[in-house]
């Protein structure tokens, strides 16, 4: 069984009389990749601040590789590299001068440090714009040597607060390859997000996030299991309605075809099958469909992760 890397127990937080944090907890295993998921204005920054020890919390703990951040200091801020939401580089400088600036702040040893540019650089794909002013770099790349900055310093943990808004896909899939190697390298990934396609494509665990609580977490898996909705999706191939199924929900319109939610799933797709046969129907598509995490959010919270 894997060592926690971060347990943040009722984590409390208020600004100006509104709660940010309401009492948040969860736990972080050791060299996995964690995603905390919730809209925007969840709690998910307050949350990476605090662990980050940029941010005091009103309340409740945070231990860090089993040492409470609070008391632990220094010592856990050098196993930990922050990835802020907004990006943080001078303009005028090239990548390289960027970072060596980043590595001294970070303690990297003058004779260590000139490589390990040369390897993060590598690491996030820039190796070939080194010398290159950051301003002439499009957002993905700025996001992208931010990145190698947290990394200078080899940390052992990477805490990254919604690194792909407003990038391009070829920055969003260096990134995505990158935290892939990170975790086979045994580096523990705590990644904040609004995209519930990116914590399905990445994560091994998640907390959903919603005005400053979990209200679900676990493997992913067991989330979709325990608070998603089976679905079955019936497509014809005229785009007409389909046949009516005696003893379940109305089929719900989805764009080209219909859905309905069950708790007997096989039941349904059967159902449909036969009825669709009998009727000389010609069914372009039938499936049964994995409840998502968006489906998940919306049957929690009655909105969907974009609605805030």
């Amino acid at each position: 069984m894997n060592n926690a890397a971060i347990e943040v127990i009722k984590l409390l937080k208020t600004y100006d009389g509104k709660k940010a944090l309401a009492g948040i907890s969860f736990n972080v295993k050791e060299g996995s990749c964690f995603g905390l998921l919730g809209p925007n204005g969840a709690g998910k920054s307050t949350t990476m601040k605090i662990l980050s020890g940029l941010l005091e919390a009103d309340g409740g703990s945070v231990s860090i590789f089993g040492r409470e951040i609070r008391k632990a200091g220094n010592a856990i801020k050098d196993q930990l590299g922050y990835v802020p939401q907004s990006i943080t580089l001078y303009e005028k400088l090239s990548a390289y001068d960027n970072l060596q600036f980043f590595g001294e702040m970070y303690g990297v040893p003058k004779s260590e440090l000139k490589q390990r540019i040369g390897e993060v650089l590598e690491q996030v794909g820039l190796a070939d714009r080194a010398k290159d002013e950051v301003t002439a770099f499009s957002g993905g790349m700025k996001r992208r040597v931010n990145i190698a900055a947290a990394l200078l310093h080899r940390p052992k943990l990477i805490i990254m607060d919604e690194p792909t808004v407003g990038i391009d896909p070829q920055s969003r899939n260096h990134i995505f390859e990158m935290i892939r190697g990170l975790k086979k390298a045994g580096v523990t990934v705590l990644y904040s997000t609004h995209y519930m396609e990116e914590v399905e494509a990445l994560c091994d665990d998640l907390a959903i996030v919603d005005h400053g609580q979990v209200i679900a977490q676990g493997e992913l898996n067991e989330v979709l299991e325990r608070h998603g909705t089976q679905t079955v999706y019936l497509e014809l191939h005229n785009g007409g309605r389909p046949p009516a199924l005696a003893g379940v929900n109305a089929p719900i319109q989805r764009g080209r075809g219909w859905t309905i939610e069950t708790d007997a799933p096989l039941d349904v797709l059967a159902g449909w099958a036969q009825a669709c046969r009998s009727a000389s129907l010609k069914v372009s598509q039938l499936e049964m469909v994995r409840p998502s995490l968006e489906d998940v959010f919306l049957i929690m919270t009655g909105t969907t992760l974009r609605d805030n």
